[in-house]
């Protein structure tokens, strides 16, 4: 198991859309996450600047890899690219963060 986390980054006054989209995440959503090797999947979010930071448990960081390919996954980012900073395709502009501490 790897754990990742990372910083995404929400346009301003979008938080409320942004979580009601994902309490009503979308079924085959949460099944690739699932399918590629996700699990405790959790997102957070920074009032005061609009930075969002999200931690992932994945199996396998090439089969997690390979989700952001998949349908679904494209359409996700198509329904959220007008709430948050994104690149060319789409994809959250998304910033690694390294792991300094952890305990279990």
């Amino acid at each position: 198991m790897v754990r990742k986390a990372f910083k995404m980054f929400l346009y301003p006054g979008m938080a409320e859309e942004y979580e009601a989209r994902h309490n009503a995440l979308w079924p085959e959503m949460k099944e690739m996450i699932h399918q590629y090797g996700g699990r405790n999947y959790s997102i957070y979010l920074d009032k005061e600047t609009n930075v969002l930071y999200g931690y992932l448990e994945v199996e396998d960081e090439e089969l997690w890899a390979k989700s952001a390919d998949t349908p679904i996954n494209r359409k996700w980012w198509d329904y959220m690219a007008d709430i948050m900073e994104t690149n060319a395709d789409n994809s959250p502009v998304s910033v690694d963060l390294t792991p300094v501490f952890h305990l279990d």
